[in-house]
């Protein structure tokens, strides 16, 4: 699959305070993406059911720009991506670590809006 993110002049992401990232058929269901929102790397999901959720691209434990590369599931019935480096679980609705809740990631609005993602910024 080839990514391609979305270019936009950057007057109309202030007016709107939505960021444009790619278009929703680009993203597969239980797949990550990582787009450069600002100076912020996103992490952007979709489940199977269609819902999006967009979280912090770093992994606090490791240090790395890696949770887009995460294994997606559900603890609980929350839906959850796993860290690829050392396995910790992050709800992608608050984005609270479920294995150290003394840890957690940004989340971000994410919507679509005429077939393309967006992320809510600033």
């Amino acid at each position: 699959m080839v990514f391609s993110p979305m270019r936009i002049p950057r007057e109309d992401v202030r007016a709107t305070g939505w960021t444009p990232v790619c278009a929703y058929a680009d993203l597969l269901p239980e797949r990550g993406v990582c787009a450069l929102v600002g100076r912020s790397q996103i992490a952007l999901f979709r489940t199977f059911e269609g819902r999006l959720f967009a979280v912090g691209n770093h992994d606090p434990f490791s240090g790395a720009q890696v949770l887009s590369r995460g294994i997606v599931g559900t603890r609980a019935g929350e839906p959850t991506v796993a860290s690829p480096m050392h396995k910790q679980v992050f709800s992608l609705a608050t984005g609270v670590c479920m294995d150290d809740p003394s840890a957690a990631v940004p989340t971000y609005p994410v919507r679509v809006a005429h077939g393309t993602v967006e992320v809510g910024v600033g």
